[in-house]
């Protein structure tokens, strides 16, 4: 399985408003999914890359997420986050399931930007 960005995450202080910006500028559609303020973004017919719109998170030691988070598709979540530790990266949450999608990874690489690292429970398309 090749390593591929599978997944983007827009974070926003104020959901409407961004979703607001997103569809005016660049025609992109939202479909509501899961809890409040939350929606599956579509940027075209066929993207191999698929998004989400979420409320800002806190992931990191007290700051709020800026800007967009990706999350690379692998085979195995505990195998990453042992990669990652021993890469020189950190891992920030540890992997954790998210029931009917797969286990995920969060982590700081070197340069301190947050990534999510997700091991599907069915291949993506």
């Amino acid at each position: 399985m090749p390593n591929d960005i599978a997944h983007f995450a827009i974070h926003a202080d104020d959901c409407h408003r961004a979703k607001a910006f997103y569809e005016k500028t660049f025609g992109w559609t939202f479909v509501p999914w899961g809890p409040p303020n939350f929606w599956l973004i579509h940027t075209s017919p066929g993207a191999a890359v698929h998004g989400a719109l979420q409320e800002r998170r806190t992931p990191v030691s007290g700051r709020g997420m800026i800007g967009y988070e990706c999350t690379i598709a692998v085979e195995n979540a505990e195998a990453t986050a042992r990669a990652i530790r021993a890469n020189g990266g950190t891992v920030t949450m540890a992997p954790f399931q998210i029931e009917g999608v797969g286990t995920l990874v969060m982590f700081e690489d070197t340069e301190a930007n947050v990534v999510g690292a997700m091991q599907y429970q069915q291949a993506r398309s």
